[in-house]
């Protein structure tokens, strides 16, 4: 049962829909109390223009509703496989298309496609239309462009129970103990200084830094940094550490040591605790989809690059504990159920694949073994990588044959897609630009080497868009069901999501269920995503008190 519902006055319009979302029945006028009704007798699935704006006034009143569709993110999905990423999202937007009215832009503050037109290229504005046919236009033609296509349906729901997900998340919050969280940056970088100082510790850094050089250099600049490492006689070209590290300079110690905390205080410091971390609890704004593969991200916060050094600060509250759950080598796994590669599934369910892996060809050498998968998976065709890359070519054919295909299709600026049908963008006119260019008659070898490098640069993109797609689209299955076995087990708290990582705040005496649930619903989203493979998606379930301790 679908059910369109718009907020109206205080309270709710609600229209009831068929199978193919077209009105069945009169519109009605709802309390809070009455959609709680209707959800607790039908559990139908609301239609919402956009979930993050209707489902907080539904959680104020003390509803909590099991399935959603979100117009706009499905449109985003619908229209990215049809090749107008560019284009507007919300129901008003797919309702004017519909009837051929000018299409508005989305309102200011929702994601927009950099692309999209601004102020200077401005959209006709249409005559008002009413909220609720709106929404119930819109979700017919997306279920109309849907069809009968399975596994589309299966992302759009996911995706759908996402938007739920990521209100609650945000409300709920991250537990966080600011008091824990101010005792490990006094012991890694002094005390609290004055606004716009250094900590003592930074400050310290950064006068052995100079007396290293001889001369003044400030860390916090790249520029000074690289000319101070070219006037010791090492022209490098960047100051990253996995560069600095090969460098046999006194400064170096000291600079890595910098950038470490440096980072913690830019990141995770004074400021952030004061700006995040309310009532105990962190609280970020979550973006189902943020990113064109389907992954998350987050509007302010860092949420989804909580760093080691301050995990300790998340504890779980009395009587409660944390249920740290994590996907294991999940994309080479992705790999292995999309290619059915038949040595590579193997590897897969002997445990630890990539341990699998280096026995099978690298000699038992389980780090070359992971070196090579991951620069297969992410363009690394140089260097090491490159070297090892024949030995999977040698062993898994089929597998390489699945990203290489995907690597030739971005070279020639075709999508691709993830295993549940999301769609890549395509390159900008700047790439186009470039590539024709290259490959015009008259062109100059500089021109030819550059189109190349940018079609290989966009292939790289879509060969690992592919991989990174499919784990997205397993575990957006993966959290739909969880949150919905989560919902009938008291007081538990789904707090915290980073792509194959989910955090369960729960009473102590539920933390083994919680645990279980997380395991067992990773095997139900495996069989819905990848439908008879063999190849385990597992899921390692700890319960700790504190998030510090399940890594």
């Amino acid at each position: 049962m679908l059910v369109a519902l718009v907020p109206s006055n205080g309270g709710f319009r609600a229209g009831a829909l068929d199978g193919a979302g077209h009105p069945a029945g009169p519109d009605r006028v709802l309390t809070a109390a009455e959609v709680a009704g209707w959800e607790a007798d039908a559990a139908p699935r609301w239609v919402f223009d956009s979930t993050a704006r209707v489902h907080p006034m539904l959680l104020d009143a003390g509803v909590t509703v099991r399935r959603g569709h979100d117009v706009r993110l499905v449109e985003r999905i619908l229209l990215g496989r049809e090749g107008r990423f560019a284009e507007p999202v919300s129901a008003a937007a797919v309702h004017a298309r519909v009837t051929g009215i000018p299409v508005p832009d989305d309102e200011p503050d929702e994601r927009a496609h950099p692309e999209q037109p601004t102020l200077f290229d401005p959209r006709p504005v249409p005559a008002a239309v009413d909220p609720l046919d709106a929404l119930q236009t819109a979700v017919a033609d997306q279920l109309r462009r849907i069809g009968d296509d399975g596994r589309l349906r299966l992302l759009v729901a996911a995706e759908s129970a996402s938007a739920l997900t990521a209100v609650e998340m945000g409300r709920v919050g991250l537990p966080w103990r600011a008091e824990v969280h101010e005792a490990l940056l006094a012991e890694a970088l002094g005390p609290r200084p004055a606004a716009g100082a250094r900590p003592a510790r930074l400050a310290e850094l950064a006068a052995r830094i100079t007396q290293a050089f001889g001369h003044p250099v400030n860390p916090d600049s790249v520029t000074d940094l690289r000319e101070a490492f070219r006037r010791a006689g090492f022209p490098i070209d960047s100051t990253r550490a996995w560069v600095l590290r090969d460098i046999e300079h006194p400064a170096v110690p000291d600079v890595l040591a910098y950038k470490e905390l440096s980072r913690l205080h830019a990141a995770n410091g004074w400021t952030w605790l004061a700006e995040w971390v309310r009532g105990g609890r962190f609280r970020a704004e979550y973006l189902p989809g943020g990113v064109v593969s389907g992954r998350w991200a987050t509007r302010g916060g860092g949420a989804l690059q909580i760093p080691r050094a301050v995990r300790s600060a998340v504890v779980a509250e009395p009587g409660h504990a944390l249920v740290v759950a994590d996907a294991a080598q999940l994309e080479p796994r992705v790999l292995a159920a999309l290619s059915g590669d038949p040595a590579l599934s193997a590897a897969a369910t002997a445990g630890d694949l990539y341990e699998a892996v280096a026995g099978d060809g690298f000699g038992g050498d389980r780090a070359h073994a992971k070196v090579a998968l991951l620069g297969a998976m992410y363009g690394a065709t140089t260097g090491e990588s490159g070297r090892l890359l024949r030995v999977l070519f040698d062993r898994y054919p089929r597998a390489m044959a699945v990203i290489e295909g995907a690597a030739r299709a971005g070279e020639r600026a075709e999508s691709v897609r993830s295993v549940l049908g999301r769609a890549s963008p395509p390159p900008g006119t700047w790439w186009r630009e470039v590539t024709q260019a290259g490959n015009l008659p008259e062109a100059t070898d500089a021109e030819q080497r550059r189109a190349r490098q940018v079609a290989r640069d966009w292939g790289r993109f879509t060969r690992n868009f592919v991989i990174q797609a499919s784990a997205a689209d397993w575990a957006a299955v993966w959290l739909s069901g969880l949150r919905t076995a989560l919902l009938g087990l008291p007081g538990a708290e789904l707090v915290f999501f980073q792509h194959d990582e989910v955090i369960v705040h729960v009473p102590q005496e539920s933390a083994d269920d919680a645990a279980a649930m997380a395991t067992a619903t990773a095997v139900v989203a495996r069989d819905l995503v990848f439908p008879g493979s063999a190849v385990p998606t597992p899921v390692r379930a700890t319960v700790v008190a504190s998030y510090a301790d399940a890594k």
